[in-house]
């Protein structure tokens, strides 16, 4: 018993003194706790020299960490084992991080720089007020598709994507309420719809489409359509701006019977440490310059009005990532359903997919 007080003391003071000079090399380097900020943020979506610029305006080291899933990103500041001082989780998300009380209210006299924000872009269902949240980018989800693979065919609705002349042509993006989302859209439904009977036609429906349907993947999506290994994506707007970056051939379309209108937020979660540190990042994005500066290397479409000035006329001006507001009315903007509808639509995407070939 002894032996194993000895260990165990011993082991308590090998645990202490790594975490002494883990704080001493820190604080010798300068990245006290209140110098540095942690930044939790999808993969490839900020231009790196924005943060460079940062800490050198600020004097605030940025340690900048990536997740895939908004799922993967709620469930780890639910952990709360790492502390993380801005996060950039999608609308409905925000909506669930808010019940379950994992996000820190946004001071707006902090942010002079959110007047520069479109106010078609503010005071959203997913939080009235901007309470908890800023807006970083937004887009739709729609079609990218090869003109010239199809014979100059052009698509304009959901529903051209079950014609006959695209067998084995389409890629679908591994995603549960965008794939879902476009069986209830091309049924004239709800993105939201949480009637079962609707579900279950929407599903079947999706299964009827499995023959056009090539592969059901992730960010290869983006490679694979650039070179023309298939004719037609289901694609997020920003990713589809890439593409055609890449490939000039292809073109974009949002869907006619409807889509999904999204939006990625800056938030300050509960386990933030340098709150002051976070509204000084989030009114830094939110200057004209350094918002277009973003979104040209991103791809994705800014909400800061006063920042398309200084974006080149060929992107501020391109309807099909800037849509005007009478067509974006028309979109829908993904609501919470609640675990169990959440766990459901994911089972029926899982059944879907089980029909691949």
């Amino acid at each position: 018993m002894k032996q194993l007080t000895r260990m165990f003391i011993l082991l308590f003071a090998v645990a202490f003194a790594l975490m002494f000079i883990t704080s001493r090399l820190n604080s010798t380097q300068g990245y006290t706790g209140a110098n540095t900020l942690t930044v939790y943020n999808w993969g490839d979506y900020i231009d790196p020299e924005l943060i460079t610029e940062f800490e050198k305006e600020t004097g605030i080291k940025v340690i900048y960490q990536t997740f895939d899933s908004n799922e993967a990103m709620i469930t780890k500041i639910a952990q709360g084992g790492t502390t993380f001082d801005i996060a950039v989780p999608s609308e409905y998300t925000i909506s669930k991080m808010k019940e379950e009380k994992l996000l820190l209210p946004i001071d707006h006299t902090k942010i002079p720089n959110l007047k520069n924000i479109n106010p078609r872009f503010l005071n959203l269902s997913f939080d009235k007020n901007n309470e908890y949240s800023v807006p970083y980018f937004w887009g739709t989800v729609g079609i990218v598709y090869n003109p010239k693979m199809l014979g100059g065919k052009k698509i304009t609705k959901w529903n051209d994507l079950w014609s006959p002349d695209l067998r084995n042509q389409i890629l679908l993006v591994d995603g549960a309420r965008e794939v879902m989302g476009m069986g209830l859209n091309s049924l004239h439904y709800s993105l939201n719809d949480t009637n079962e009977a609707h579900l279950q036609e929407a599903k079947q429906k999706l299964t009827t489409l499995m023959p056009n349907v090539k592969a059901i993947v992730g960010d290869e999506i983006k490679m694979l359509l650039a070179n023309e290994e298939a004719a037609v994506g289901v694609v997020w707007s920003g990713d589809a701006h890439e593409i055609m970056g890449q490939n000039k051939k292809l073109d974009y379309v949002v869907p006619e019977e409807g889509s999904n209108l999204w939006f990625d937020n800056m938030v300050i979660p509960k386990t933030a440490k340098n709150i002051d540190g976070a509204h000084k990042f989030i009114n830094f994005m939110l200057d004209p310059k350094h918002a277009a500066q973003n979104a040209k290397y991103v791809g994705y479409s800014t909400p800061n009005e006063k920042a398309l000035a200084f974006l080149p006329k060929d992107i501020a001006g391109d309807e099909r990532f800037y849509p005007a507001t009478n067509v974006t009315e028309k979109l829908e903007v993904y609501e919470n359903l609640g675990k169990r509808m959440l766990a459901h639509y994911n089972e029926l995407f899982l059944e879907f997919k089980m029909h691949t070939k």
